[in-house]
């Protein structure tokens, strides 16, 4: 049924990309190579199944992109394009709206403004569950995006040195993207961003630090531009600030032009999530380096390629009459709010209906299970 795919056992959901393994990713590049070369292979492997868009935030190229992957494949979408739109609006739970999708589709995509929230969505359906963005947290398939386009781009991952530049401390886009190179060989990071827009500590500790990678952090995009292979723009998010004036002063901090790409490598591969508001002037769109709509086509065949993959293991499970594993609970504790509560307000556990406060124990602490924050201790 699913061309290219393996059948073999793996997580029912992709909540983190670590959830994939790198050979699981290096599979899922391969196939969506194929789908580009012999589309028409792939136009009816998903007849007659459904995926549920569950979108409760704003997007146009992540839902245009999952929609349109699963219409190519030969399925059909039904879901929602913002909260108002379904009984979201009367008090629904993230959970309640999950069950309810998983009555009528064989996998879900959703996007949130909370983090964590599709962990939760996950933990509450047998189908797979698919994140498409939640809060400031992770966007796994944009990383898988962005994987396939520095593939296509550079030809591999290995020794590339990666400038991340913008908003560092929200930008999703940016958390997972580092996660998932950080397993490959040789890899540098160059984190380019304002103080206030730093890469959250857990990031930084979990993953940099943890992992002992090569990265430096400063606020000069012209002066570390030659050392780099890839540059990835990011958007200042103006939905994730709390007040106008920080964002109006942050806006304009960085924007790449015809100029600073002077001292840029001739092969350099620039990409950037999208949506833009000025960080890339339009002037660059015709520089050859400038990926960042081919990045975009890409998106629909690695989620294509995804797609086939989650519901492919789901079958072969089912009709083993084995349960692929849920996102993990192992070793979480809970702990009275007065004494251990998630620091952050963005999270879903600050909102969800009887939702228990967990946290997992790691090196620095211990962290929210569902928007991986440190705890906050009272008293």
């Amino acid at each position: 049924m699913n061309p290219g795919l393996k059948d073999e056992k793996m997580k029912k959901d992709l909540i983190d990309i670590t959830d994939l393994t790198t050979e699981e990713i290096d599979e899922l590049i391969a196939v969506a190579e194929d789908i580009v070369k012999t589309p028409e292979k792939y136009s009816e492997v998903m007849r007659h199944r459904k995926i549920a868009t569950l979108f409760y935030e704003p997007s146009t190229r992540t839902r245009f992109s999952f929609e349109s992957a699963m219409l190519d494949l030969g399925g059909s979408v039904i879901g929602f394009s913002s909260p108002t739109e379904c009984s979201v609006s009367k008090g629904e739970s993230v959970a309640d709206t999950a069950r309810t999708a998983a009555c009528f589709a064989d996998v879900i995509a959703m996007r949130h403004f909370k983090d964590g929230a599709a962990f939760v969505a996950a933990s509450n359906v047998d189908i797979p569950v698919i994140n498409a963005g939640d809060g400031g947290h992770m966007h796994p398939t944009q990383t898988l995006t962005d994987l396939f386009t520095i593939h296509m781009e550079k030809g591999g991952f290995d020794n590339l040195t990666v400038g991340l530049c913008g908003d560092l401390k929200y930008g999703r886009t940016v958390h997972s993207l580092i996660a998932a190179m950080a397993r490959y060989k040789g890899v540098k990071f160059i984190l380019i961003s304002p103080d206030e827009l730093k890469i959250p500590e857990a990031v930084k500790t979990d993953i940099l630090e943890a992992q002992k990678l090569d990265y430096i952090e400063t606020d000069n995009l012209e002066e570390v531009m030659p050392q780099l292979d890839v540059l990835y723009m990011t958007r200042i998010q103006q939905e994730r600030f709390r007040d106008q004036a920080s964002y109006e002063r942050l806006r304009d901090v960085y924007i790449l032009d015809n100029k600073k790409l002077e001292s840029a490598k001739p092969d350099m591969c620039i990409l950037h999530p999208l949506p833009r508001v000025n960080e890339i002037a339009v002037e660059v769109d015709e520089d050859p380096r400038a990926a960042y709509f081919r990045q975009v086509r890409n998106g629909k065949f690695v989620r294509m390629a995804l797609i086939m993959k989650l519901i492919a293991a789901y079958d072969s499970a089912k009709e083993k009459g084995e349960t692929l594993e849920k996102p993990s609970q192992d070793n979480a504790e809970e702990f009275p709010k007065n004494i251990l509560r998630c620091g952050n307000s963005r999270c879903i556990s600050g909102i969800e209906q009887g939702l228990k406060p967990l946290f997992k124990k790691t090196e620095s602490g211990y962290r929210c299970i569902y928007c991986d924050t440190k705890g906050t201790r009272n008293g």
